[in-house]
């Protein structure tokens, strides 16, 4: 089995998960079987517990993992099924290794980063199924000269001196910065990333550079030799003008999935790449275009919603139109009226999130597009939100969620019995795939077209059974259960032209070349408002 370690250097943010995903994508094309994996230097155990404000989305895996936003990338881009051990982090390693300390494993000896910490980095890395798969791409976390990197970085060191060096390839990415002032390119902070990392013992084999303008030869050759690589193993990765999903193409056009395959000994056979040129051509040249509001409490950040504005996009593609994304604050509806907010939208989304911050708004959005027919969409926290807007507005209780207000009058949306006992905070919810069975002659059941169907979940609370009955007698459809737990999963209004809350989340399961079913149903229902 053969290792791809991608690096990142003089900044975060520039791209390494996206490149690995590009990579991956071009790898499986050319028929090689792939897994990816992502190694992260903080001391948390994983993401689950940490704000969207300091780390965007938590990206759930089909076992229940709560993982970094970029195994979504993996996921989208490639045709792999991610489990824990694809998500790795300094946090999971120390705590390992204290557990063995404490059992006694290491027989009296005093516990040191080499080698015990090291050892234990090594483990996560060949945790991969030999056999299972002919190349692993692990992206590392964080950037080079991070000082909790270090002992991540060594048992990397070590791992490609076991393994052998032909059977382990180092990619790097790096910036390229443009310097408007002088009108040119500079490769000096590449030069000394690169530098930080050969003092660690690593040469990196490949250098992926980030960059708002086009390499010159002489700028190729320079760094060539300055970072010890052969100039055609300098690979320009430049912005990207239209989407994320160009990337393989583009990566494709500089020949770096030839030079990983011709590093690594391994033939490079034939590849299409027709369907990735039909994603990025609908992408470019849509034939229609549709407004969907997204009303939620982190429209600020970039990344908190991630993987609901790719599958967005992806229900676009679908539909041969461009999707555009009106991020509204919730508290700004609240403040400032519905109606300054929503008039012209042919859709509207709520996302998950936790706490009742923005609440109200969500609420009167969900009331908005009820009584207007504007198609709506929620999603875990969204479909608990039009369950309350029902019942206070349709069957006009009190009602609310105890997560909201513990003491309300009618809690049509209460917390599990699964959860009440729960104390800890981190991997406590109710994650990952669980069945669903859809009833029929339901949209739901329409759109998925079959009765069972599993996803992806990542909540504590739920609707309140003690007022199923209320509520179909007021017309509200609840077209999926979870039948082991009893659990109502999806709802629907059969009065409006498309009104569908799920208790999951589909985000974790669409692809740009193949849009989740709801998504696609959702755009298609929101271009049938749109006027050219």
């Amino acid at each position: 089995m053969k290792h791809i370690f991608i690096t990142g250097g003089v900044v975060s943010s520039l791209g390494k998960g996206l490149t690995a995903a590009s990579l991956g994508a071009l790898l499986e094309g050319r028929g090689y079987r792939v897994s990816l994996q992502k190694f992260d230097p903080y001391l948390n155990v994983d993401p689950g517990t940490m704000s969207p404000f300091q780390h965007g989305e938590v990206y759930v895996l089909e076992d229940g993992a709560e993982t970094d936003l970029d195994l979504g990338h993996y996921e989208r881009f490639t045709h792999c099924k991610l489990s824990r051990a694809n998500s790795v982090s300094s946090g999971q390693v120390y705590a390992e290794v204290l557990r063995k300390e404490r059992r006694g494993d290491y027989l009296g000896s005093t516990v040191q980063v080499i080698p015990h910490v090291t050892d234990q980095v090594k483990k996560c890395l060949g945790a991969t199924e030999e056999g299972a798969y002919d190349i692993v791409i692990t992206e590392i976390g964080g950037t080079i000269g991070d000082i909790e990197g270090l002992p991540i970085l060594e048992g990397l060191r070590q791992f490609a001196l076991e393994k052998g060096r032909e059977n382990v390839l180092f990619v790097h990415v790096t910036l390229i910065p443009y310097l408007r002032a002088a009108g040119e390119l500079k490769s000096k902070p590449s030069q000394q990333s690169v530098a930080r990392l050969r003092e660690i013992g690593i040469q990196p084999d490949i250098l992926v550079c980030r960059t708002e303008k086009t390499l010159d030869q002489d700028l190729r050759k320079k760094l060539s030799l300055f970072c010890n690589v052969p100039e055609r193993a300098v690979i320009e990765e430049k912005d990207l003008e239209c989407s994320i999903y160009e990337l393989p193409l583009a990566l494709h056009a500089e020949k770096l999935d030839v030079l990983v395959l011709e590093k690594l000994g391994l033939a490079s056979n034939s590849i299409d790449m027709s369907e990735w040129e039909k994603v990025v051509n609908r992408l470019k040249y849509p034939e229609g275009k549709v407004r969907i509001a997204l009303v939620g409490k982190y429209v600020e950040l970039q990344d908190a919603y991630k993987s609901v504005y790719e599958s967005l996009t992806h229900g676009g593609i679908a539909n041969n139109c461009r999707v555009e994304v009106i991020r509204i604050d919730a508290e700004a509806i609240e403040a400032d009226g519905v109606e300054a907010h929503l008039s012209n939208v042919n859709g509207i989304l709520v996302p998950g999130g936790f706490g009742n911050r923005g609440t109200e708004g969500k609420i009167a959005a969900a009331r908005y597009a009820r009584e207007h027919d504007i198609p709506y969409f929620g999603i875990c926290l969204g479909m608990q939100i039009a369950v309350i807007e029902f019942a206070r507005n349709v069957i006009c209780l009190n009602a609310n969620s105890t997560e909201f207000d513990p003491k309300t009058e009618h809690a049509v949306i209460d917390i599990m019995e699964t959860q009440k006992k729960v104390e800890g905070k981190g991997a406590s919810m109710r994650l990952g795939a669980f069945d669903c069975t859809l009833k029929d002659n339901t949209l739901a059941h329409a759109i998925y077209k079959k009765h069972k169907i599993s996803e992806r979940h990542r909540h504590r609370y739920e609707l309140n059974n003690t007022y199923k009955q209320a509520f179909e007698t007021a017309g509200l459809v609840f077209s999926g259960h979870n039948e082991a737990l009893n659990l109502v999963e999806m709802i629907e209004n059969p009065h409006n032209r498309w009104f569908v809350g799920v208790q999951f989340h589909p985000e974790f399961q669409s692809k740009p070349n193949a849009a989740h079913p709801l998504f696609e149903s959702f755009i298609a229902a929101t271009q049938k408002t749109y006027e050219k």
